[in-house]
């Protein structure tokens, strides 16, 4: 489970250009899925809203928003050291986060294109949104002398196939927990503008926006498949998307909270501000929720998290890899065990699925 953290300075593929994060299992993924059975799912059950919301998208809310002000047009160097690593960082997993959701969603636009021409234009409008998104995060790394070349990204990149249901589920609690992110954030940093170490975190109002239109619009999306959300099948996989994108979240916030130390926040206070949110958010469609408020809930993930720091200490020491390879076995083992320790906590039933509106 480790992302080991790595010294000052970053590797380079040429100057100025920087070798992407290694992928590990807490790192943004890549996706692709089963195109043609999108391209036939009858959306008729819910096409009103659906076609509300693209109606929403079509406005371009956000079309003058994203750009640079002269506030960007000074140097960055006071921000140096384990922050500036760190917050060079914070702008590559995002940075990775919306050019992979660019990604999939302009090739669903593709080939939905002739088939179902309303999730086509969805799936366009939102592509628009995020290489918006992505093409300004990478904008702001060249304020720190770096770069991720894109085009390599695409072509480097392992993708991982999901069966349409899961890209629904996983994007979903994606696009819903960006908000939170970004909406807590901005809202802290309203209140003390002094934490403002870059004038990125002005944009971030109007940015969540468009993470929570996007999960609107799979909320939608999923509502006129019912069979996504009112079996008992669906309940564990619900559970299982949730536990993933929330213990994905607190690993990596807390491993890096020399971040969020930066922007006058606790990561873990402010993780469990977003994972609270989400969950609430996320009980409107989904049909189970995870306990958050039980006590071993953040008990199980605080022990994973030391996990993660023994696991660290291990890559850190010279001994040889076969070595720390069972140094390390115990570790994951209790990780594994926390976290299957977490999904069968007991989950909290939503309203049932009555319909497609809400």
């Amino acid at each position: 489970m480790v992302d080991s953290l790595k010294k000052p300075g970053f590797e380079e593929i040429r100057p100025g250009v920087k070798v992407p994060a290694k992928e590990t299992i807490l790192t943004p993924r890549f996706y692709t899925t089963d195109f043609d059975a999108v391209a036939k799912m009858d959306i008729s059950p819910n096409e009103d809203e659906l076609r509300a919301i693209l109606e929403e998208f079509r406005v371009d809310y956000n079309r003058h928003h994203f750009v640079r002000t002269a506030e960007f047009d000074q140097s960055w160097e006071h921000i140096d050291g384990e922050t500036r690593q760190l917050f060079v960082e914070f702008l590559e997993r995002s940075c990775t986060a919306e050019f992979s959701g660019f990604l999939l969603y302009k090739e669903l636009a593709r080939k939905l294109k002739d088939r179902n021409p309303v999730l086509a234009e969805c799936f366009s409008l939102m592509s628009r949104d995020e290489a918006r998104h992505a093409g300004f995060l990478n904008k702001a790394m060249s304020d720190f002398n770096l770069q991720l070349d894109l085009g390599f990204l695409t072509k480097s990149r392992s993708y991982t196939f999901f069966q349409p249901k899961f890209v629904f589920y996983a994007t979903y609690l994606s696009e819903k927990i960006g908000y939170w992110r970004y909406i807590t954030i901005y809202r802290h940093l309203e209140a003390h503008p002094e934490d403002r170490i870059y004038p990125i975190f002005r944009f971030f109002e109007n940015w969540c926006q468009d993470e929570n239109r996007h999960g609107d619009f799979f909320d939608a999306m999923m509502r006129s498949q019912p069979h996504l959300l009112n079996d008992w099948r669906a309940k564990l996989w619900c559970r299982f998307f949730l536990l993933s994108v929330f213990a994905t979240m607190y690993l990596n916030d807390i491993q890096r909270s020399g971040f969020y130390k930066a922007l006058g926040l606790d990561a873990r206070a402010y993780d469990i501000h977003v994972i609270n949110k989400t969950n609430e958010s996320t009980g409107k469609v989904f049909p189970v929720v995870l306990d958050v408020e039980n006590p071993a809930f953040y008990q199980r993930l605080d022990r994973c998290v030391q996990n993660n720091v023994k696991l660290t200490a291990i890559v850190s020491t010279s001994a040889p890899k076969f070595v720390q390879f069972f140094q390390k076995l115990p570790y994951y083992a209790s990780t594994a065990w926390q976290l299957f320790r977490l999904y069968l906590m007991k989950p909290i039933e939503t309203a049932p699925l009555q319909g497609t509106t809400r």
